[in-house]
């Protein structure tokens, strides 16, 4: 029969531990948990559109971007009307002053005290054609006199409309339409062009980090490799099956690959920190990598790089800019070192009276037409010499731009072609990959049944290494280079998407 007293005592304790163990479990998933928010898998996609989203370098490229389509919008805004009030509230004077006495045929000083306030609301356009500026304006002014003799006035124009313009032939309006808009074409594709060049740091920090993690992992794997033949190899050393020096061998491999070890994980830990920092993650993030697979076979033609890369990049922008903006100063200069002239012509009504009404009623006939001429009759060759220094300038530009053009086209070239080649490259680094791996395992059977030496090991051992550093590195290259033609052209040839089109689309 069996004891009541036993049953319950086991219940108890059986009871117990699985409080024991439930509260246990709870702990380690707690733990876990908290472990977890501090990982983080990536792939190469993930990372650029964290780097796109939160990184430093992507904000920098946005207030970059704002700042020259302000700049932009500016432009256009001063191509509309303009509405502008001019106020002088009150201005008091009292002082002494030099005055004429008509009837003693002298000057004099006499006292004085005034008052005197004035407003003016015009509207100006300005005209690009001619590169002048209609307007059309109304004053009043408001004049009181204190003293022996005390009057009040007040003086109005209702309406009086012009045209204001220089002679000289220079048109600032004229160029400005011409720069301003290329300009903020410019800072479009400069802001696509540094989003690219953040995906393609981030592949950079990507690949760096992928090498190390490679790199500790076939550390870790050898120190349990090298561990383990260093073990069969002291056992074979009791039965004579390899020499006192071979063991030695299999010990020194097994002491250089712990420390390897060690440098493998101070590498990873410094290159996990820097894409960390490069994607603004709390730096003690532990972020484990996934490679990618075998990617698309694809051939991007030359020419039709050759082609996107001077219609999107912002350096060929930059180097039309350029042109045009010292085209600009020899085209001023020229005109300027002639003569000034200017015009300003303008029909109205004014009226003056004591009192405000009367100021408005019967207005008088106000015409105004002013030609201004300044001629240089001698300058000491001033305005040549600017001239002449704007003409050399243009050259320099013009051939400055030639050799920029070149090179980006060349880097365009060398980068299209490397592509090209490194898709073959990255198939034969995957397929020398799994033979070194196919090569190692059997070469390790082998060694442990005594039918391969230790050096036969260590070279298949090295060969391995060798081949998965190769695959890494031939990928690192594709998808450098895929995102360096992305950003040198701004097209997507994966998607066949021009970047800029798709920009505009958004807006």
């Amino acid at each position: 029969m069996i004891n009541n007293n036993f049953v319950q005592h086991s219940f108890n304790s059986t009871n117990n531990m699985w409080k024991r163990f439930t509260l246990f479990s709870l702990s380690l998933c707690c733990t876990a948990i908290l472990m977890a928010q501090q990982k983080l898998v990536l792939d190469l996609q993930h990372t650029i559109r964290i780097a796109n989203d939160s990184a430093l370098e992507a904000f920098r490229a946005q207030n970059m971007y704002l700042s020259g389509y302000w700049e932009y919008r500016s432009y256009k805004a001063n191509r509309l009307p303009s509405l502008t009030l001019n106020l002088t509230p009150a201005q008091y004077y009292r002082d002494i002053t030099r005055r004429y006495d008509s009837e003693l045929d002298l000057d004099i000083y006499r006292s004085q005290q005034s008052f005197y306030a004035y407003g003016n609301l015009s509207i100006s356009q300005n005209f690009d054609l001619t590169g002048g500026t209609f307007y059309v304006d109304t004053d009043l002014g408001y004049m009181r006199n204190f003293g022996t003799t005390k009057s009040t006035q007040f003086t109005s124009v209702p309406i009086r409309i012009g045209y204001s313009q220089n002679l000289v032939g220079y048109n600032a309006f004229r160029w400005e339409r011409k720069i301003e808009p290329l300009k903020y074409e410019k800072v479009k594709k400069e802001y696509l062009y540094n989003t690219a060049a953040v995906s393609e740091k981030a592949a950079t920090y990507f690949f760096q980090l992928a090498m190390a993690q490679a790199e500790y992992d076939l550390a870790r794997e050898n120190v349990i490799s090298t561990d383990t033949l260093y073990r069969i190899g002291q056992e074979r050393l009791k039965i004579a099956a390899i020499s006192r020096a071979d063991l030695l061998t299999l010990e020194l491999d097994a002491v250089n690959a712990r420390n390897t070890l060690q440098n493998a994980s101070s590498s990873l830990k410094r290159a996990m920190f820097s894409l960390a920092s490069f994607l603004n993650l709390p730096k003690d993030t532990e972020i484990h990598l996934q490679l990618p697979g075998r990617p698309k076979s694809f051939v991007i033609p030359l020419e039709e790089a050759l082609i996107a890369a001077r219609t999107n990049n912002p350096d060929f922008l930059k180097l039309r800019q350029n042109i045009l903006e010292a085209e600009q100063e020899v085209d001023r200069t020229k005109k300027e070192s002639r003569f000034n002239a200017s015009i300003n012509a303008s029909i109205g009504f004014n009226q003056v009276a004591d009192n405000l009404g009367d100021a408005y009623r019967n207005p008088q006939r106000q015409d105004l037409v002013s030609i201004s001429v300044a001629i240089p009759i001698v300058d000491w060759g001033v305005r040549k010499g600017k001239y002449n220094m704007a003409k050399n300038n243009l050259n320099v530009t013009k051939i400055s731009a030639q050799q920029e053009e070149m090179s980006i086209e060349e880097d365009i070239v060398m980068t299209v072609n490397d592509f090209n080649i490194q898709q073959s490259l990255v198939q034969s680094a995957e397929k020398a990959l799994d033979l070194s791996i196919l090569a190692y395992n059997e070469t390790r059977q082998r060694f442990i049944i005594g039918k391969a030496d230790i050096n036969s090991l260590t070279l298949s051992l090295n060969r391995q290494q060798e081949a998965q550093r190769n695959y890494i590195s031939a990928l690192q290259d594709y998808w450098l280079n895929y995102y360096k033609i992305r950003k040198l052209t701004l097209h997507d040839f994966a998607s066949g998407f021009s970047l800029s089109e798709e920009f505009d689309y958004l807006q």
